[in-house]
């Protein structure tokens, strides 16, 4: 039997958690998924310019350990890039965040009780508005494979609905 795996402690997690190539349907589209070990690790050596040791300290885990997850996380990034695949940000159950509440250890990062910022309640700069994809209720879901339109409901991104007549994800219009 393996040992257990050994904790990996994150000071950050990132309100984006998924990112897709522009122009490509979502239904059809094929994720990657990064752990919060390899963005953490990829933050703190690649961003932040921290030696391995360094980051491996940070993170409670050996050197070479620091190693493979950064080789896995450029790998998957790379292959995200060339191939056209989005990628998917996911915490998996080996991750600690000391807080617990997605701020880290001072409580540096979001949600730490300060609000949003001078833009709550306003119109958000560069927010998307009118018909274009992702930009809530009205405009109208189509097909990519059979063309059906249906109508776009409050709540329900298109994304998550089926066609009536073939099953394919649906995607805004």
């Amino acid at each position: 039997m393996p040992r257990p795996r050994r904790k990996r402690f994150i000071q950050f997690w990132p309100r984006v958690t998924y990112f897709k190539p522009a122009g490509v349907p979502l239904a059809t589209l094929q994720e990657i998924e990064l752990s919060g070990d390899e963005i953490e690790a990829i933050r703190l050596k690649d961003l932040q310019g921290l030696d391995q040791e360094e980051v491996a300290k940070k993170m409670k885990v050996s050197r070479p350990t620091i190693v493979r997850i950064l080789q896995s996380a450029h790998k998957k990034i790379a292959e995200s890039l060339i191939k056209g695949r989005a990628i998917k940000l996911k915490k998996g159950g080996d991750v600690i965040m000391p807080r617990g509440n997605r701020t880290g250890p001072l409580g540096q990062g979001p949600m730490t009780g300060r609000g949003l910022g001078r833009e709550v309640g306003r119109r958000r700069l560069g927010s998307m508005s009118g018909n274009q994809p992702g930009s809530g209720p009205g405009g109208n879901c189509v097909c990519p494979q059979c063309q059906t339109v249906v109508p776009h409901g409050r709540g329900v991104p298109c994304y998550e609905m089926g066609c009536p007549k073939c099953g394919t994800k649906m995607v805004k219009e």
